[in-house]
């Protein structure tokens, strides 16, 4: 299988992490609400690991191919940075929908669809460049995006069912924001294999997106978690995510 052949179908595979968020919610959903908050701990771990494991080591290799011109800590930061301002922007529009009267209270399923529809393309993008950096690469990635997006899409079917979107107009809304991750996807594949020197920034970028994820919008829920017992599972969770991307990556890299 060529490299656009292994980036759709882990395209495939990380959208299929989001429709099974989605209707594991939908079919059954005070288990997927119980279980939310220990699978964003695992996915905060895959997602730093990810990051420190295999992104920024990639980003370093290919950084000294290109003579060393491209600082990939200061990309990571930028990274972050970036993210901060996106999911900023977001939240500024959805406070201040929140201030109007419940009559307007839809506007804001808008929002959220576009949130998510930005967040799948972004992440058809950084799967893209990571497999034309290498498909021991391309799949971890793709596995730490999986495990990510089931909780995400647990929290975001919630808030939509909470403002009265139909169940079945919520699967549609799904798919086709999960389709947006073909399209960052294709894009990057067609724009990565023209401009390789950009593969360092992105890879430090990636890192960046995932480290602001995991430290923002994860590992807060599990200080959110009060109930005797459930932090110590989610700090343990946390920690088997991590070791599953290191062993991923060593098993992954020795076989490649």
């Amino acid at each position: 299988m060529d490299t656009l052949g292994y980036i759709l179908v882990f395209t495939f595979i990380g959208s299929i992490g989001s429709l099974i968020g989605g209707l594991l919610l939908l079919s059954r959903q005070k288990f997927a609400l119980k279980i939310s908050h220990f699978l964003a701990a695992f996915a905060a771990g895959t997602l730093l690991g990810a990051a420190f494991f295999d992104l920024l080591p990639e980003a370093l290799e290919h950084a000294e191919e290109t003579g060393g011109s491209v600082d990939i800590f200061l990309w990571t930061l930028i990274g972050i940075i970036f993210f901060f301002f996106i999911e900023r922007f977001l939240h500024w529009f959805h406070h201040h929908e929140d201030y109007h009267s419940d009559e307007h209270a839809k506007s804001t399923v808008p929002l959220i669809i576009v949130g998510d529809t930005i967040h799948n393309f972004l992440d058809g993008i950084v799967i893209a460049l990571t497999f034309l950096v290498s498909i021991p690469l391309g799949i971890v990635t793709t596995l730490a995006i999986a495990a990510h997006e089931i909780p995400q899409e647990i929290g975001d079917f919630g808030l939509l069912l909470h403002k009265g979107v139909k169940r079945r107009k919520v699967i549609l809304i799904n798919i086709m924001s999960a389709a947006a991750a073909f399209i960052g996807a294709f894009l990057a594949y067609f724009l990565g294999e023209r401009i390789e020197g950009i593969l360092p920034i992105a890879l430090s970028l990636t890192a960046g997106f995932f480290i602001y994820i995991a430290a923002s919008d994860l590992i807060p829920e599990i200080h959110h978690e009060n109930r005797k017992g459930f932090a110590f599972i989610e700090s343990v969770l946390l920690l088997v995510g991590i070791l599953f991307v290191y062993i991923a990556v060593s098993t992954l890299s020795h076989g490649h």
